[in-house]
């Protein structure tokens, strides 16, 4: 395979993934160029590479590509056919083999894209791998992949059992108080999962829990709503579901489900700091439990309410603050030790689950403190939404950095400066009152984020209103 037209392969390998358009940018021959690369780079030192793939309708014919460049290479591959991206990093984490995902998470259906793993989970990204195979990939479109005299071959394995089994063996759930919970698929990945997991498909004993499926046919068109519940119009009919059914909660997942977002049994949405802090606080429990003088740390993202380092502290661990960023929490979760991970993009990290982020698990945690105790939802995660936040606003600048410039201006000398990722400013009003903001350049929009959070929704307002009319001049 040569390519008469050379694709720009930079336009569509981003910092931590490949995402693009289907036909114009990923094409079977770009896709296997991919695989081959992947082989030379990572699989090289591996017996197998596990390959799998979502919804859409691009992806069977993608997740074969690739594993035809893999096997060219030399390499063999184990194709774990339709399987959320967590199952990916169950096979990579448990089989110790490197991965691949084909997927474009919570994007239209006229994307599609590639979620790297390393042997054993662990994250790629452009400075630590990404950028290698992407110039291989680059190097095979233009002069053809030499297949190797050993090839590899093809074998398929169902993951998916194995993989219920396990989360099932990390939060028991089977003496929970019965609840009924609405749980919005978004037609992704979620409609094979959760029945594996929370339900009997994968002939596993029934759980106390009632499920309301929403949108449970896997459909890569996303005929109902995008797949993407950070989006609150993506959310409204799980709310209304919730309320109308009398559910005990409800679960968002997006298109590949390793994201899980969760709605009280108000319909008011739950905030994914909310989500982070409940699950640290079981997770250190957990670990002190068996372990009483092990130094627990703990990893939270820059932009994840105060509330997070907060409860992380009073439950006697150590709140490791972080950049914002998938395979760089993966990173640091190695690093660190750290047992868990949350970001405010509720990615949820696991020690458990060789680092990887898993948002089934991080939901099991959720329906395991709300079943043990009696106070519904709303109670329970109350006690750790103590602050308001503004959640991120994303605002298109023409000059980013003149926009940076007139932040710094206006705020030097009233509050202190941390350029850890962007510029985050923290500083107090006359009253007392603790304010808190984010500004991160997009790294492929011109775009700036801004995130806020005070100790009132007043003080929130009049930070977040402050900072928005400096970012739009």
């Amino acid at each position: 395979m040569t390519s008469d037209s050379p694709v720009d392969l930079t336009a569509f390998v981003k910092t931590y993934d490949v995402r693009g358009l289907v036909g114009s940018q990923l094409t079977p021959d770009v896709v296997e160029a991919f695989g081959a690369a992947f082989a030379d780079e990572i699989g090289s030192s591996a017996d197998e590479i596990v390959v799998g793939h979502d919804m859409r309708d691009s992806s069977p014919e993608f997740a074969a590509a690739f594993s035809r460049g893999a096997t060219a290479r030399g390499t063999n591959v184990t194709l774990l056919g339709l399987c959320s991206t967590d199952e990916t990093y169950f096979a990579s984490g448990s089989r110790n083999a490197p991965a691949a995902m084909f997927t474009a998470s919570h994007n239209p259906a006229t994307y599609n894209g590639i979620k790297f793993s390393r042997a054993g989970a662990q994250g790629i990204s452009l400075d630590t791998g990404l950028s290698a195979i992407r110039d291989r990939a680059a190097a095979f479109l233009a002069e053809g992949i030499p297949s190797v005299d050993a090839t590899g071959e093809v074998t398929p394995f169902d993951a998916l059992p194995s993989y219920a089994a396990y989360l099932r063996q990390l939060v028991d759930l089977s003496s929970i108080r019965p609840i009924r919970i609405v749980v919005d698929a978004g037609n992704g990945m979620g409609g094979l999962t959760v029945p594996a997991v929370l339900g009997t498909a994968a002939g596993l004993p029934e759980l106390p829990i009632e499920i309301i499926p929403l949108y449970f046919e896997l459909d890569g068109t996303f005929p109902n709503h995008e797949a993407n519940p950070l989006e609150p119009a993506n959310l409204v009919d799980l709310q209304k579901a919730v309320v109308e059914h009398g559910a005990d909660l409800g679960l968002a997942f997006d298109g590949d489900a390793d994201r899980c977002f969760v709605v009280d049994e108000k319909g008011d949405a739950v905030t994914p700091s909310a989500v982070a802090a409940i699950v640290a606080v079981r997770e250190i429990a957990r670990v002190r439990a068996a372990s009483p003088d092990e130094h627990i740390n703990v990893i939270h993202n820059l932009i994840t309410s105060r509330a997070v380092p907060e409860a992380i502290a009073q439950a006697g661990a150590t709140p490791v603050r972080t950049r914002v960023g998938h395979s760089l929490i993966k990173d640091e979760m190695k690093a660190t030790g750290a047992i868990f991970g949350g970001e405010h993009s509720a990615h949820y990290y696991f020690r458990d689950f060789w680092g990887a982020d898993n948002g089934m698990l991080a939901a099991l945690h959720v329906l395991a403190e709300f079943g043990s105790g009696p106070d519904p939802l709303s109670i329970l995660t109350d006690r750790y939404t103590p602050y308001a936040a503004s959640g991120e606003i994303n605002s298109t600048v023409d000059d980013v950095p003149a926009a940076y410039s007139r932040i710094v201006d206006a705020y030097t000398g009233v509050g202190e400066f941390d350029e850890l990722d962007g510029l985050t400013v923290t500083g107090t009003f006359d009253d007392g009152e603790f304010w808190w903001f984010n500004v991160r350049p997009s790294n492929t929009e011109p775009l700036l984020r801004l995130n806020a959070e005070a100790a009132t929704p007043a003080g929130m307002e009049r930070v977040r209103d402050a900072v928005l009319g400096l970012i739009r001049g």
